[in-house]
């Protein structure tokens, strides 16, 4: 392969591990799946020395993270009481916290869930607290996986780089 074609595909990985790790906390972003899609570019590059086992065994890994990251959330909400109000509204507090900045998204699913379940239990406040924490804890729970995950993603993506040059 052309000298070239490798950087270009070095690149394209490193870009699709920086949006996978974007995507581990932006909800239209498939984190996960985006950063093995990185590490697939990179497998095909002269520049990068990562084995056929460990394309497999990250992909293995991307799909289960992928899956479980859609479970927490609604789990941990049902665990505390919540509704799917809680959980819809942790994931547009999200998206609006992440506009906002780092307190943002932190505190947005909270916040969101808060109201949605508000709304769920038209205004009365039994278990409000409870079911918005459980969302909140859902959310920090699939986030951090998927953050772990894309985290190792890159080191192996670093790894591979510096024993091929």
């Amino acid at each position: 392969m052309s000298a070239g074609i490798s950087v270009i595909l070095c690149i394209v990985a490193g870009l699709l591990l920086l949006v996978g790790f974007l995507g581990t906390f932006v909800p239209v972003l498939p984190g996960a799946p985006l950063a093995w899609a990185g590490l697939l570019a990179a497998y095909f590059s002269d520049f990068n020395d990562i084995s056929l086992v460990c394309l497999i065994v990250t992909a293995v890994i991307a799909v289960v993270v992928s899956i479980v990251d859609n479970f927490f959330p609604v789990t941990m909400t049902k665990k505390f009481g919540g509704s799917k109000y809680a959980t819809t509204g942790a994931t547009i507090g999200l998206i609006v916290g992440f506009f906002t900045g780092p307190w943002g998204i932190i505190l947005g699913p909270f916040i969101g869930a808060l109201i949605g379940e508000w709304i769920n239990k038209e205004g009365k406040g039994d278990g409000v607290f409870k079911a918005a924490f459980g969302a909140f804890m859902g959310f920090l729970l699939g986030t951090g996986l998927k953050m772990i995950t894309v985290l190792g993603f890159i080191w192996v993506f670093v790894i591979s780089f510096m024993r091929s040059i």
